[in-house]
């Protein structure tokens, strides 16, 4: 009888596993996926050379100096605070030369998770566990899967989003729902 107990609760543990491990995926407490984006600018133009010979004279050389790219517009900015797990940096959302908009992360560090997103929201940041579920309770945008959990990243805000609309960022795990970390963006 013993035997058959044992045999069945070995079976149940079994299942249990095989069932918790990728619904889980504790490990992700132990590893680490460092990104490092540089921030995008305008690339500034090459230099034009231009040689004009002549008949009677050596040829002339004339160059034109490159132009030096503009830099990002800082639309807004916020730090990080940890929710569901420790979470530090800062984030800014930047407007590029070309007018393009992107939200950057910068000193990122969390835990690892198994479906992590970068969403714009329009829930206001609380403290403590009290906000970590309050992000997909109104508006929100995903800007896209987590690059890493750690480092500088860069996201693309599509032209259509009105960021009066959103007010805070958040590193949302889509499947526990629950928000790692977020920030008030002012």
């Amino acid at each position: 009888m013993k035997r058959k107990a044992l045999a069945g609760a070995a079976a149940v543990a079994v299942v249990a596993a095989a069932v918790a491990l990728p619904l889980f995926q504790p490990w992700r407490l132990f590893t680490d996926k460092v990104v490092d984006e540089t921030l995008p600018s305008a690339a500034p133009s090459t230099v034009p050379i231009s040689i004009q010979p002549s008949s009677s004279t050596p040829p002339t050389v004339s160059v034109t100096p490159p132009v030096t790219p503009d830099k990002p517009k800082v639309l807004a900015t916020g730090s990080l605070i940890s929710h569901e797990h420790d979470t530090s940096g800062k984030v800014a959302v930047l407007q590029l030369p070309d007018g393009s908009r992107i939200l950057r992360l910068e000193n990122l560090d969390t835990s690892d998770g198994p479906d992590l997103r970068v969403w714009l929201s329009d829930a206001k940041v609380v403290p403590g566990r009290a906000g970590w579920h309050v992000f997909d309770d109104g508006r929100y945008q995903t800007l896209g899967r987590l690059k890493g959990n750690k480092g500088n990243q860069n996201y693309a805000i599509p032209a259509n989003v009105e960021l009066a609309n959103f007010r805070s960022v958040a590193i949302w795990c889509d499947r526990f729902n629950v928000s790692f970390g977020a920030a008030t963006l002012t």
